[in-house]
């Protein structure tokens, strides 16, 4: 944002795009986030604080955070990590739950999830410095399929996993249709591969509860395009440009760009996952677990 008249009054007019865009583009934080920073007075605009998220700002607008000027935005940027199993994906936790930017690398800027992964599940999660992103992934209208394979405990057989299939409501509340595979059968327990394109709250372990299933592991192998492939347990991976461009339609600068042409690695304890195959075509495929 450019500076201007610091005497200048909040705009008021209709022009321009929200505040609460401007910040989540930013990467200060995610548009709902934003507007409770907002109506907490934690932002000003020429120099007038403001309570009400209900703002047009154009480039011509000082904006403040916490006394601090907004800077311009980065180009958009997504990268990868492999969420290890207890951590919280959000930035603060009430019981004082370690979170995953705990554990980031100090190196990647300010970043946002796509979606949540719970404190017992683990695998792929998104990360974006961009809130229109994060909003675009999070949307069910976008309708990518995002895969887990899921360990229970029991024997499930065709009979019991068809209702998932159908879709079926838990707690008054109606989950859609799952892809459900069953992949192997382990003793007490057996694997799954369960695929669906909306991410409610527990959605996959609500589920399989709801059918006499109860879950013990959990990983997410893949969301919409971008595979959790070899990316080892707390390592972080940015998505290339073109890629972004690709799949995205975003005009992220040059094609080569990339933070990290070798993955980072967050400084956290690694977990077991299943052993991944690499197809002739680049593109990383999950094996069955050997357990």
């Amino acid at each position: 944002m450019s500076k201007s008249d610091p005497e200048k009054p909040a705009a008021k007019t209709h022009n321009g795009e929200r505040i609460a865009k401007i910040l989540s583009r930013a990467g200060v934080a995610s548009r709902r986030e934003a507007e409770r920073m907002i109506e907490a007075g934690r932002v000003s605009v020429n120099a007038a604080q403001i309570t009400s998220p209900a703002l047009n700002v154009t480039d011509a607008d000082e904006i403040t955070v916490d006394g601090k000027p907004l800077t311009a935005p980065e180009p958009p940027r997504l990268w990868l990590f492999h969420k290890p199993t207890g951590l919280v994906s959000t930035d603060h936790d009430e019981k004082g739950r370690e979170t995953i930017y705990s554990v980031l690398p100090e190196d990647i800027p300010r970043v946002m999830s796509v979606g949540r992964l719970d404190l017992n599940s683990e695998g792929l999660l998104l990360l974006t410095n961009d809130g229109g992103i994060k909003r675009r992934l999070e949307l069910p209208s976008t309708g990518w399929l995002r895969r887990y394979r899921v360990r229970v405990n029991g024997r499930p057989t065709d009979a019991v996993l068809e209702p998932l299939r159908k879709g079926v409501t838990v707690d008054g509340e109606a989950f859609q249709p799952m892809t459900v595979t069953l992949d192997r059968q382990q003793g007490a327990n057996a694997w799954l591969t369960i695929g669906l394109r909306e991410g409610r709250n527990r959605e996959i372990r609500r589920a399989l509860a709801d059918v006499g299933l109860s879950v013990n592991r959990l990983i997410r192998v893949s969301y919409g395009p971008f595979q959790l492939g070899e990316l080892k347990p707390g390592t972080v991976e940015e998505v290339r440009r073109k890629i972004l461009r690709d799949q995205l339609g975003l005009d992220a600068g040059d094609d080569t760009g990339t933070a990290a042409k070798k993955p980072t690695h967050a400084t956290r304890r690694r977990t077991a996952r299943p052993p991944q195959s690499k197809s002739k075509s680049g593109v990383h495929r999950p094996q069955r677990p050997k357990r």
